[in-house]
């Protein structure tokens, strides 16, 4: 089981948990919502649990809990910037489907 981010997220990622002052890494979750079922979770850790796996991509810890890496299992988290827009994509080989918004997936 792997999960791994790209530079440019690897770089977001850094460079905010060093002006916040602290944090572990990031986390990477689901949860059961939207159209299609599931929902992608992305928060910065300040506390590890003991059963979280850890995964180290490009000098940043991304963490999961076990739960949710079954559904996770060889994503890349990527971050892009279009025009205006800007943000983190889930690059999940899980994936079956996504709604039309964006919001959820299916596997």
């Amino acid at each position: 089981m792997a999960i791994t981010i790209t530079q440019a997220a690897a770089d977001h990622v850094t460079n905010y948990l060093a002006n916040r002052g602290e944090g572990e890494g990031v986390r990477l979750g689901v949860r059961t919502t939207g159209c299609s079922g599931m929902a992608y979770i992305l928060e910065f850790v300040d506390k590890i649990s003991a059963d979280d796996a850890i995964f180290d991509s490009k000098g940043v810890k991304v963490v999961i809990d076990p739960k949710s890496l079954l559904y996770l299992d060889g994503t890349e988290l990527d971050y892009a910037k279009e025009g205006l827009n800007e943000g983190f994509q889930f690059n999940n080989p899980n994936s079956k489907s996504e709604c039309g918004c964006g919001e959820s997936f299916n596997v």
